[in-house]
């Protein structure tokens, strides 16, 4: 692995500080990082429905594909 001189030395100071191995640091900021990617993932995720009577989504919408919205917003006449 080759890391940042500058970044290296930080991490080796923090690890020096806290009493850890270099390792432990490393290991410690990457799970940080993970857990932050993964609770951005949670808090971005939408779960639209498909009921009508709710104001949900027209059965069949897939918003996985930008084009087929958009054809269907310009040619469907009948509100959702």
């Amino acid at each position: 692995m080759d890391l940042d001189p500058d970044l290296l030395r930080a991490a080796k100071q923090r690890a020096a500080e806290r009493h850890m191995t270099l390792s432990a640091v490393v290991e410690e900021a990457l799970r940080e990082a993970a857990a932050r990617r993964e609770q951005q993932a949670r808090a971005a995720r939408v779960n639209p429905t498909t009921d009508r009577s709710r104001g949900g989504l027209r059965s069949g919408v897939d918003l996985d594909d930008n084009a087929a919205v958009r054809d269907l917003m310009d040619t469907v006449d009948d509100p959702l």
